[in-house]
């Protein structure tokens, strides 16, 4: 299916480079007040999950427009540096596509307030594309042993007898594939790992992880690298967050639940989400979500990512804690979660999670 339409050096590395740009140029336009009355005024840096920079450049532009003197710069470098980052209290928000871990959450954090903790807050939901570019294919069905077998490269060959028996109308080339993982730290990596490992353990057997598990393949960083390696490669397959797929023209899988196949989209992965419960012993704010891929419900999408914001409980500079709190309130509302469906083609949040992560912002301070 042809989609036409989107160690802690290195992390304070990126946040000196991060310093110096702006994701967007502040416009005049109205003002978010502070807590006290005073309109909101300083600069906060965010750095992370690749899979948000569209997102993450489309609201920082509203959110600039209606507060002229506030200015919010966000690198997507990746889900790990952006962890690290915040960790080490570089930046005062981080991007993720997977949750704080329990080791990461039992430590502290640089930008937070002695003794506060983070909250993880899903603002961002997204299908995982299996995009590819094979000579003579422009329909590919794919299922989980299948795709595990192709990125583990236990299937070589576009020919293969599993892939031929999945695809019987299409003309498989006798070439062999060229897989394209992310070579960075990567949410997204996770993700896909978590849907191979619950529904394929025995092929599968890599315990999710940022890192890919698997050598042989070709490695490229960030969503762009992994997207743009398919793009310019020849009988190639990988995987980015979805709004990589529109504007190269890509080829995408689709993937089979139950019974079916199921192409992506941003409903049927907000189907999923709406689906699965909250991650258990975390703190009353924090809001990570176990996400249930083993679904064989029809019209959802469980090759899916949710993406969140990574924030302090409480923040040692109270100005701060006023910028990202107002900032997060714009990106979890009915408007910010337009702004990124519209330019990123994600699934806004539902009502219900969006009152949760509203509620969790307003504990920041």
């Amino acid at each position: 299916m042809r989609f036409s339409t989107t160690s802690t050096a290195v992390a304070l590395a990126a946040i000196t480079t991060l310093a110096l740009t702006s994701c967007a140029a502040n416009e005049s336009g109205g003002t978010t007040s502070t807590s006290d009355g005073a309109a909101l005024s300083g600069t906060i840096a965010g750095i992370g999950a690749s899979s948000q920079g569209s997102a993450q450049e489309a609201w920082i532009a509203s959110f600039q427009t209606a507060n002229a003197d506030v200015t919010i710069n966000y690198s997507p470098d990746g889900s790990g540096a952006g962890r690290k980052a915040f960790i080490a209290g570089g930046v005062a928000f981080a991007g993720s596509d997977s949750a704080l871990n329990d080791e990461e959450l039992a430590g502290s954090f640089g930008s937070c307030a002695a003794d506060s903790t983070a909250i993880d807050l899903p603002v961002y939901i997204s299908p995982i594309a299996v995009i590819y570019n094979v000579d003579g294919v422009d329909n590919l069905k794919l299922d989980a042993a299948t795709l595990a077998k192709i990125f583990k490269g236990d299937i070589s060959t576009w020919n293969d007898p599993a892939i031929a028996a999945l695809n019987p109308d299409a003309t498989l080339p006798s070439a062999n594939i060229t897989r394209v993982n992310r070579s960075d730290d990567s949410g997204t990596t996770k993700n896909f790992s978590d849907y191979l490992f619950q529904n394929v353990p025995k092929i599968w057997d890599a315990e999710p992880a940022d890192a890919f598990p698997y050598t042989g393949g070709e490695a490229a960083k960030g969503t762009s690298g992994v997207a743009d390696a398919v793009a310019n490669g020849t009988n190639t397959i990988g995987y980015a967050d979805a709004s990589a797929a529109e504007p190269r023209n890509l080829n995408v899988a689709e993937i089979k639940v139950g019974d079916k196949f199921v192409a992506f989209s941003p409903e049927a992965a907000a189907a999923v989400v709406d689906a699965s419960p909250l991650a258990e012993g975390r703190g009353e704010n924090d809001l990570a979500i176990t996400i249930d891929r083993t679904t064989t419900e029809a019209n959802t999408y469980p090759l899916v990512l949710v993406s969140y914001i990574i924030a302090c409980q409480e923040y040692s500079d109270p100005n701060t804690a006023s910028i990202v709190s107002s900032y997060l309130n714009f990106i979890a509302s009915p408007e910010g979660q337009k702004e990124a469906a519209d330019k990123a083609g994600s699934a806004p949040i539902s009502d219900s999670l969006s009152e949760k992560v509203t509620a969790a912002i307003g504990t920041i301070k």
